[in-house]
């Protein structure tokens, strides 16, 4: 199940059970002559079946949908305006579906923010009408709620993007993961078409990767990964990207930079790879394989070809070499 799918559940039997809680409390009102409360719990009962309505409408869009911000606000807006005009001591139970509404809907800060407007004149209130046992009872009650719901949500949100960081980068080297390299290519080969800026994708190769993984073992080999890893993130600039597939080999998508830039970046990755002591493992080398987009190249799967080429050239003119490879261009 997405995460968009998931909030679509959640929210809607969320503001589907607050508009049934909501409702009951209209119908027990009405029966025992209530009419003001009757008329407000149904106002707010009709305000939730519309945040219900609108969660089904706007069912792809619920990680941005910006109306439930509006329709919270509205509810609790409304239940604070009748707390205080009305001042019946009952209310402020009402306030507790709402503070949990707020917070599995809205963002964290946002929500938690709603919900401290609409405790702060429910505890007020309660305090004014209410013998002090039952104020002091009612205004824990609403604060541990807000924090055991704010405590749930925080620590769900940092699941999801635990998972998200781990489904975006390598568990091994911290780089992107390889499955995203060829829709991202892609994504920079149409705005590369668009606005006519250059291109460039740097194929990184570790040059006996074998030898080291049977010296060092696999620990090793993947401690030197990371530490490759660290180097590169720490040489390219804001808005390149760095991929590592399971071959001891990187992929550089290098936005705005013609064919000079990426032979210097290359040579610039090369030099300082080659130039460490690497701890456990000493020197090593690295081959490169580069190319920059021409006016043909609008798939990803050819220019990515193209490179891992120019990087299996270089490997085979000699380790720890850096090689370019121009595309070519069609003859009328």
């Amino acid at each position: 199940m997405t995460e968009t799918r998931l909030r679509t559940w959640t929210h809607s039997g969320g503001y589907g059970l607050a508009a049934l809680f909501v409702l009951i409390l209209a119908l027990q009102n009405l029966r025992y002559g209530f009419y003001d409360l009757f008329y407000l719990a149904l106002v707010m009962s009709l305000l939730l079946l519309a945040g219900l309505i609108y969660t089904l409408f706007s069912r792809r869009q619920q990680l941005s949908a910006p109306g439930h911000s509006i329709i919270l606000a509205a509810t609790s807006s409304l239940l604070v305006a009748a707390a205080l005009v009305m001042k019946a001591p009952g209310l402020s139970h009402w306030s507790m579906p709402l503070i949990m509404l707020n917070l599995l809907i809205l963002p964290l800060r946002r929500g938690v923010v709603l919900s401290c407007l609409l405790i702060i004149p429910s505890a007020i209130l309660a305090w004014q009408s209410s013998p002090a046992a039952d104020a002091l009872f009612t205004t824990t009650g609403l604060i541990l709620l807000l924090a055991v719901t704010a405590l749930y949500v925080w620590h769900y949100d940092h699941m999801a993007q635990s998972a998200q960081d781990l489904a975006l980068t390598d568990p091994v080297t911290g780089a992107q993961n390889p499955r995203f390299l060829d829709e991202n290519l892609q994504k920079e080969i149409s705005r590369s078409m668009t606005t006519g800026h250059p291109l460039s994708l740097i194929c990184l190769g570790l040059d006996h990767s074998a030898e080291i993984q049977k010296l060092h073992g696999t620990g090793g080999l993947q401690t030197l990964l990371r530490n490759m890893t660290r180097e590169l993130f720490a040489i390219i600039r804001a808005g390149d990207s760095l991929y590592s597939t399971s071959d001891s080999e990187f992929f550089l998508i290098l936005p705005f930079t013609p064919e000079e830039g990426v032979r210097v970046i290359a040579e610039r990755i090369r030099r300082i790879i080659s130039e460490q002591d690497w701890p456990a493992v000493g020197i090593v080398s690295i081959s490169l394989g580069c190319t920059t987009r021409i006016d043909e190249d609008t798939r990803a799967d050819t220019l990515r070809a193209r490179a891992e080429q120019a990087m299996a050239e270089a490997r085979q003119r000699n380790a720890d070499t850096a090689w370019f490879s121009q595309g070519e261009t069609s003859r009328a």
